[in-house]
């Protein structure tokens, strides 16, 4: 086959139609229109340029349409073309996407952009999508804020800063009621909220995951909590290895409750191994930590609502006692975390 109709064929058939032949299904909720994510099992690949590249997030593969099937059914070039071929005006499923318009104006640098948004406050579109639809508890936005790590995004959406080792800026995890992405011409590194000399690493796959954890632990003393925006680049990898390499500290796999997680808290095993750090893992007990905050919230509220008064008490022995744990001020459970599962 000629080189010029390798090409037409690169043209014709996209990265989706391999994938969907294959068995893989779109997994709009961790989807953008510029990386759209297909699950098969355990296995994951993201479709990008359009559709006309793609990678693995777990592993250094990626390329076009023909090292895609390549990879997928360990074949050479030339087998691999002609299976390409075969999907000729193969009709893949086109998702219904409905994001929010960023509104960014790419024509301003990462800083200027992130400085032209303001911090969250109280009734804000954020605050509310923060609390109320993700039950983020309001110390922990407040403490975020002051951290300066989050701003106000377009229609309800979030932003939350990656930095580099330095504090630089990189970029922003984008999430709202109806959007999630990262800034575009942006990278992602860490995102990075707690402690500044950490002895614990936590480690999760989303801003709002580790803003979650943080809640379920009360803001855990020496904890530095942390998002790869569910990518691992070299970047990424290297500010981990930083992290890890200093003295005394551990890390903590707070990966998804799911075979991604799973593999993702592998590669980290093997990077704390790597750089002589403690490692463990911390698995959520939903899928992931903002439902496991959600699920812990509603438990709360319900137990509340059915006493009928707040902090409802009953009687024992002729004394009265709490019937849960008791509550610091800031509404934190004062006899530990909830909802966590550790191997």
């Amino acid at each position: 086959m000629k080189r010029r109709e390798i090409e037409a064929l690169r043209e014709q058939v996209r990265c989706a139609a391999v994938l969907e032949h294959a068995g893989f299904a779109i997994d709009a909720k961790e989807s953008t229109r510029r990386a759209v994510k297909f699950r098969r099992g355990g296995e994951i690949i993201i479709v990008t340029y359009e559709g006309r590249g793609w990678f693995d997030p777990l592993s250094e593969a990626k390329g076009d349409v023909f090292r895609l099937v390549e990879h997928l059914d360990r074949v050479g070039f030339l087998e691999g073309v002609e299976r390409v071929a075969a999907l000729v005006g193969f009709q893949i499923t086109e998702p219904e996407w409905q994001p929010a318009k960023d509104g960014e104006r790419c024509d301003l640098s990462l800083p200027d952009r992130w400085r032209s948004r303001r911090r969250p406050w109280p009734g804000s579109s954020t605050w509310r999508y923060l609390s109320g639809e993700r039950h983020v508890p309001t110390y922990v936005l407040r403490a975020a804020i002051k951290s300066d790590i989050l701003r106000e995004g377009p229609q309800g959406s979030m932003w939350a800063a990656h930095r580099d080792q330095a504090g630089v800026l990189t970029g922003w995890e984008a999430r709202g009621p109806q959007y999630r992405g990262f800034a575009s011409g942006g990278a992602k590194v860490l995102f990075r909220f707690g402690s500044d000399s950490p002895l614990r690493l936590a480690v999760t796959e989303a801003a709002i995951d580790a803003m979650s954890l943080a809640a379920i632990e009360g803001l855990r003393h020496g904890t530095l909590y942390l998002s790869t925006g569910g990518g691992w680049s070299p970047t990424t990898e290297a500010a981990l290895r930083d992290l890890a390499g200093k003295p005394g500290v551990q890390m903590a796999a707070a990966t998804d409750s799911n075979p991604q997680g799973d593999m993702f808290a592998e590669r980290l095993r093997t990077l704390a191994d790597d750089a002589g750090c403690d490692w463990t893992r911390l698995r959520p007990s939903r899928e992931d930590w903002n439902e496991t905050l959600k699920v812990r919230e509603r438990e709360k509220r319900e137990r509340t609502e059915g006493g009928g008064v707040p902090h409802a008490r009953r009687r024992h022995q002729g004394k009265l006692r709490p019937a849960e744990p008791a509550l610091d001020p800031d509404g934190r459970d004062a006899g530990g975390s909830q909802g966590v599962m550790k191997d």
